[in-house]
């Protein structure tokens, strides 16, 4: 799935690179709920294959569990890239639970990727009803990373039903 939107955004939205931030851990997921660190940061990088998606252990090194933390730090420490925050839209389904999501929205354009059976996110959770004004048309996506936030996109064109925690529960 990850590998799915990543390419969906290298190809539509113009993004010279992406990089794959393997987070320390989730904050809305328990322990049992996640791989080891170094089995996520290993499985990420069997799975990439493309050179322009990076997969980085940035949140280790900084210390920061909260992407409003790690934003903050990638924006301090990259002042002339333009970042857009990609993300599933079951992630758009929680997004107000995540630690200073309004502030999130407010410092990066957000790219939403359809995930089956949580499209519904894309109208229906707090946060996009809270966004609703600052929403682009899904054909203007190629823009999004030009765009002062807050400004998001909800991008339908890709289907990958995979569950990371189903996939985790198969392999215990």
């Amino acid at each position: 799935g990850h590998l799915e939107i990543s390419l969906a955004a290298l190809d539509n939205i113009g993004l010279e690179e992406i990089w794959w931030l393997v987070s320390p851990g989730n904050p809305l997921k328990s322990d049992e709920d996640q791989n080891t660190y170094d089995q996520r940061y290993k499985s990420a990088l069997n799975i990439v294959s493309d050179d322009r998606i990076i997969v980085s252990d940035l949140e280790k090194k900084l210390k920061t569990r909260f992407t409003v933390d790690t934003i903050k730090e990638l924006k301090s420490e990259y002042p002339s890239y333009d970042f857009v925050w990609l993300m599933g839209a079951d992630n758009l389904a929680q997004f107000d639970q995540w630690k200073e999501w309004k502030t999130i929205a407010n410092t990066v354009p957000i790219a939403i990727f359809n995930r089956p059976s949580y499209s519904k996110a894309n109208n229906d959770s707090i946060a996009a009803k809270a966004l609703q004004e600052y929403k682009i048309d899904q054909a203007d996506i190629r823009n999004l990373y030009q765009l002062k936030p807050p400004a998001w996109s909800f991008y339908e064109a890709t289907y990958n039903p995979t569950s990371s925690t189903a996939l985790r529960n198969k392999i215990k």
